[in-house]
């Protein structure tokens, strides 16, 4: 589906408020911890009596009653994703994690002659965007192979649930914040009923709504302009699980013509599984997607997918945990005569030669990637890298490397 509309953030609700949902529990308002399509969303807890903790297990998304994201979202989880379903399920397919964000209630609520919609939900941690970029755009093959069955399971209860997620993406991943082997397909708020009542939306392309949704990512059938299904999911999910353990897509620099994109994803498609084999970087085996992609293929538009043998498919030999490395942004401070200080020690030629131990990895990436990443924090060397990077392939004297060619406050003290 389209990405939503921007809409005007709902003017915020004091701390301390309290609000009241259709099953008449009661939530206690805390701080603001972001913004989103869905509005605002706060800390919350049950507790009333006292302000809500920094690591309390609920937050609370609010919108202006007017707007539609949040209200689309909570839709599904009422109709698809009742905590007590969720439940029966995981134990009809013994499973002991299933990436659902927990639904806690919803309501309606007024300050100030505003009228709000909101939704308590099961706090989550950072995305996978974040995690992604901070390992240079790359995940391990092991790590996107488990990623890609948890999201089977997940698409599998959703699908089995009449509906369809439609946007799959790494910005949509969440983890949990106290387990970081849990990870969380949320944002159901362009999430379609396929299926309403049993019976399948008809495959019908709609030119004025081709290229919907996020565009590396979006399935052919959506940029046919047809309305999202089942096979849509795994085409987008093949397309995300390629991205990660590659580092970069064969489209990457057409996302600004979504004909293009949609011609070589076509190609892709057309010419598996040469066509993702030979996408393979630092020795990573695509093999296991080439497999999924060329699975997803045979699929026609209301078919009902194998979700056992697209487990099957994506298992790996490698470790049983995730082990995803959660970013930590550094605290913000500035800058001080000790660190100053810190960074004027004497360094032996032989490493000032050399590039930092973590540069060729980021370039490496970036070039595979085709664009820029957020850089991953590195030791500072020296105020201008490019100049750096000309003086280090060369050797120097050391008269130089105490002077101001590497920058005056590398000078190293005199003894």
């Amino acid at each position: 589906m389209a990405p939503p509309l921007k809409r005007a953030l709902p003017k915020a609700l004091p701390a301390g408020f309290i609000l009241t949902d259709s099953e008449k529990k009661k939530w206690r308002l805390g701080g603001i911890i972001g913004h989103g399509g869905c509005g605002t969303i706060y800390l919350a807890s049950r507790d009333l009596d006292r302000d809500v903790p920094a690591d309390t297990d609920f937050v609370l998304k609010v919108e202006s009653r007017e707007n539609g994201p949040l209200f689309s979202e909570l839709k599904f989880y009422q109709r698809a994703a009742k905590p007590g379903n969720v439940q029966k399920w995981k134990q009809s397919r013994k499973l002991d994690f299933l990436g659902i964000p927990t639904y806690w209630g919803s309501g309606l609520a007024e300050h100030n002659e505003l009228r709000y919609r909101f939704m308590v939900m099961e706090r989550l941690g950072t995305d996978l965007q974040k995690v992604v970029e901070s390992s240079g755009g790359r995940l391990e093959a092991a790590s996107v192979l488990q990623l890609g069955q948890g999201l089977v399971d997940v698409l599998e209860y959703i699908h089995e649930n009449e509906y369809v997620h439609a946007d799959i993406k790494a910005a949509n991943l969440m983890l949990c914040c106290r387990d970081t082997e849990k990870v969380y397909l949320a944002d159901y708020g362009l999430s379609y009923r396929y299926c309403p009542d049993g019976e399948h939306k008809q495959y019908k392309e709609n030119p004025k709504k081709g290229h919907n949704g996020t565009i590396e990512y979006t399935s052919l059938d959506a940029h046919r302009g047809a309305a999202p299904s089942r096979r849509g999911d795994l085409q987008i999910l093949g397309f995300c699980l390629l991205h990660w353990l590659c580092g970069s897509l064969p489209w990457n620099k057409l996302v600004k013509k979504p004909t293009e994109v949609q011609e070589a994803k076509q190609r892709l498609m057309d010419n598996l599984p040469d066509s993702v084999q030979h996408l393979s970087v630092g020795g990573a085996s695509t093999d296991q997607l080439a497999s999924f992609l060329s699975y997803v293929k045979t699929l026609g538009y209301t078919d009902r997918p194998d979700y056992r043998h697209l487990k099957q498919l994506l298992a790996s030999a490698g470790p049983g945990r995730l082990g995803l490395s959660v970013p930590r942004d550094p605290p913000a401070r500035e800058k001080t005569s000790t660190d100053e200080e810190h960074k004027t020690r004497p360094v032996p030629a032989r490493y000032m030669r050399g590039p930092p131990p973590t540069k060729p990895r980021s370039q490496q990436s970036d070039d595979a990637a085709g664009r820029s990443l957020r850089p991953r924090p590195v030791v500072a060397y020296g105020e201008d890298d490019s100049e750096e990077e000309e003086a280090r392939p060369k050797p120097v004297p050391d008269c130089y490397l105490r002077g101001s060619s590497i920058g005056s406050r590398d000078q190293p003290k005199q003894a």
